[in-house]
Order: structure tokens, then C-alpha cells, then sequence
């Protein structure tokens, strides 16, 4: 006798609500790492830093591009990265509202 997974909209909003908050994360501690490293504490020739950081790059860097098309640069501080993780959190509950019904 076989059990059957049944999956319900509650499942899929949490689940959706789960990979917001897990990339919200993503993006947080690269832009944490890259300050970090910018400031020079990062070990010379380090695989393990160069691997962690070109990781979250390639993970974060597409959806924060489509940001810094269009904020600027106030000198060396940007902030594209606070709008892209404040748009990702209202988006991500609304969709997440939406699917719970």
C-alpha cells in the first residue's frame, strides 16, 4: 500500500516563502562578504574565500544587475542592493499571499 503525498496551496506558499527568505539571505551575506573583503580581510590566494565569493556572485550578481541599471551610485555607497532585497521581500509575500488563498 502506497502513501500518497498530498500537496496543498499552504505546501507551495511555504515553500515559496522558504526560497525568498533563503535568497534574501544570499544576497545579505554577499553584499556582507564583499564589504568585507573590499576592506581588505580576506586571506591572499584563500580557495575557500575566492569559491565562496564567486558563488554567491554568480548567484546574487544577475538580479542585482537588473537594480544598478538604474539606481546610481551615491560615491562609493550602493544601494541597489537594499531596493532589490526590499522589492524581493514585498513581491515575495505578496506571491506567497496569493497562492496561500
Amino acid at each position: 500500500m502506497t502513501v500518497a503525498a498530498a500537496i496543498d496551496r499552504t505546501d507551495i506558499a511555504q515553500y515559496l516563502g522558504a526560497l525568498v527568505t533563503v535568497y534574501s539571505l544570499i544576497i545579505f551575506a554577499y553584499v556582507l562578504l564583499s564589504l568585507v573583503f573590499s576592506f581588505g580581510v580576506r586571506v591572499p590566494y584563500s580557495r575557500w574565500s575566492d569559491a565562496v565569493l564567486g558563488f554567491l556572485r554568480d548567484v546574487c550578481e544577475p538580479y542585482l544587475r537588473v537594480f544598478r541599471r538604474f539606481i546610481p551610485m551615491f560615491g562609493p555607497l550602493d544601494i541597489s542592493p537594499i531596493v532589490a532585497l526590499l522589492l524581493l521581500q514585498i513581491v515575495g509575500n505578496f506571491v506567497v499571499n496569493a497562492v496561500h488563498g
